[in-house]
């Protein structure tokens, strides 16, 4: 939910009603009270580029909240045009705070039971290696050389992928390998790279807490993420 921290800041102050006791409004009666579109000045154009720019924004938060559009668009539409509204803004942005907390409480408590069901079943896996931190692994190539310490900087190739098969980076898709200090990277990397030796290829599974926690990274991995990565020891730099 990290990523949408702009846009809660920005709902709680313009999405001041849900009108909750109202009639239903349908998206299609929505649309049937807009305004024609004739962009005739800069002002025009503006008021409707920077419209579509919000809309953007918000686009993506209403449908992971399951809000009812027609409701959020009513309540918009009010607030702006100063037509009378279900609760005032104080309210609002109080239920909204509440409401967005108990959604993120909800999301957190599901992607810790997948996490938890998933690192289970995956751990009795022929061939997948547990390390006392929770680490997981399997080997798919054994190399014969060197192995890195923590205080290494290593070459390598790699791709990552959540759970669900998304892959959400990759050194093998840009067509060139990438360098970085053992130490400077997440806790599953600086662990399990030390098991590997150079010419070595791994696949790690590793826990969010071993990742990106209860942060997660951008819009890539989200908040407490298995990780899985592909990962081939090129060399060890330094």
């Amino acid at each position: 939910m990290k990523k949408y921290v702009f846009i809660l800041t920005t709902l709680t102050i313009i999405m001041s009603t849900f009108d909750l006791s109202a009639k239903k409004v349908t998206n299609k009666e929505v649309r049937q009270e807009e305004p024609q579109v004739e962009l005739k000045t800069k002002v025009d154009t503006a008021s409707y580029s920077f419209g579509i720019c919000v809309g953007s924004q918000m686009k993506t938060y209403v449908e992971q909240m399951e809000f009812d559009k027609g409701l959020f668009a009513k309540a918009l539409c009010d607030y702006i045009f100063d037509n009378p509204t279900a609760m005032t803004l104080d309210q609002a942005k109080k239920f909204a705070f509440d409401y967005e907390n108990e959604v993120r409480e909800q999301a957190v408590k599901k992607s810790k039971e997948q996490e938890s069901q998933f690192l289970e079943a995956n751990k009795k896996r022929e061939g997948v290696k547990v390390t006392p931190s929770g680490l997981q692994y399997q080997v798919v190539k054994m190399g014969d050389g060197a192995k890195p310490t923590a205080t290494n900087t290593v070459r390598v190739h790699y791709e990552g992928f959540l759970t669900d098969g998304t892959k959400f980076d990759s050194s093998v898709d840009r067509g060139k390998p990438t360098e970085f200090p053992l130490n400077g990277v997440i806790k599953g990397w600086t662990e399990g790279l030390q098991l590997m030796p150079v010419g070595s290829k791994f696949t790690f599974y590793i826990p969010s807490e071993l990742g990106y926690g209860a942060n997660g990274a951008g819009n890539a991995v989200p908040p407490y993420a298995t990780l899985i990565f592909e990962v081939e020891l090129l060399d060890i730099v330094k």
